[in-house]
């Protein structure tokens, strides 16, 4: 795997709309992620096109496309980081050129729906990606110390680091009222089955990741250590529908060579306890022999890590307690 040059204090980040558009952003969280961006020692531009809005609030392919392909030539540029997701970046999957972007490597970093350009450009060009802060997230005033820790340790070294479970969470519209948020203690790990693994990451979001099913763009997922989450978008019917998307992930060649799964922390108007969830897990016999933890920072809530999609982790379930490592990012 090529390993993207790791930030440094005067880089430049480049703030991109691969979905949907920064006009969704408010003027406020705009400046605010900006000034934590260079608050850390680092410049922040954006692209020509990210505040363009058609009916879908996105952009049209070329826009998008133009962007991405510019961030990735600009040699002054060193990250790429997305403003939100969206619903469409699966979209410019067959439009982007891979051999430019092999030839320019750098941090790309972005979730949710950012899922699918991520994976298809590491497999398409064997650079690490990563799933993480979007720049959006960064207008966050509180409980983003933990954001900024493994941003930290991802993205601006090269050592390999433990990632331990924060201490509180949230679910909140904090984007709305930075002042009066809905914050909980984080109970820790939850783990499903113990064991020892040891692999290279892929995933994000799960029904996002499915998208790329049966395409030139999807990894191959042998011997990986699989990390998927998934938002409340189908509300009432959440269980129903992360049960059938993690068996079609089941189904795809090489999955009984999956090596682990981590399970992201699922927003707290889903439909799933921890009863539901084991009864889920239980019923899927290619998961009985591999080590499984939920309750992970990264999904849908706050606080989460900055993880390295194409990079190696290490995980050792035993005797009810977690060592969870990222190895190389």
């Amino acid at each position: 795997m090529i390993i993207p040059k790791k930030l440094q204090k005067g880089d430049e980040i480049r703030v991109i709309a691969p979905s949907l558009s920064l006009s969704l952003v408010s003027e406020t969280n705009v400046q605010l992620a900006k000034e934590k961006l260079e608050d850390l020692g680092f410049i922040v531009t954006f692209s020509k096109n990210c505040k363009e809005r058609d009916i879908m609030i996105s952009s049209s392919v070329k826009s998008r496309i133009d962007d991405i392909h510019e961030a990735f030539s600009d040699k002054n540029v060193k990250a790429i980081f997305t403003i939100i997701g969206g619903f469409n970046s699966n979209q410019l999957l067959k439009y982007l050129d891979y051999d430019l972007i092999r030839s320019n490597p750098k941090i790309f970093c972005g979730y949710s729906d950012i899922t699918a350009i991520a994976n298809a450009i590491t497999h398409k060009t064997d650079i690490i990606t990563y799933s993480g802060l979007h720049f959006s997230t960064l207008a966050m005033q509180k409980e983003s110390e933990y954001n900024i820790e493994y941003f930290k340790k991802c993205l601006t070294s090269n050592d390999g680091f433990s990632v331990e479970p924060s201490k509180t969470w949230s679910d909140d519209a904090w984007y709305i009222d930075q002042e009066n948020r809905d914050i909980k203690e984080n109970l820790g790990y939850l783990i499903i089955n113990q064991g020892e693994a040891h692999g290279k990451i892929l995933g994000g979001n799960l029904c996002t990741f499915n998208l790329l099913k049966g395409t030139e763009f999807m990894p191959d997922i042998k011997d990986s250590i699989f990390f998927i989450e998934d938002d409340d978008a189908t509300g009432d019917n959440f269980s129903v529908e992360f049960d059938r998307n993690l068996q079609s992930l089941i189904h795809q060649p090489n999955f009984n060579t999956v090596r682990a799964l981590l399970i992201g922390r699922f927003q707290k108007n889903v439909d799933i306890t921890e009863e539901k969830l084991r009864y889920i897990l239980q019923t899927k016999e290619e998961l009985n022999n591999i080590p499984i933890i939920a309750n992970v920072d990264f999904g849908h809530t706050n606080p989460m890590i900055t993880f390295p999609i194409g990079g190696i982790a290490k995980i050792s379930v035993k005797n009810n307690k977690v060592d969870f490592r990222i190895i190389e990012h």
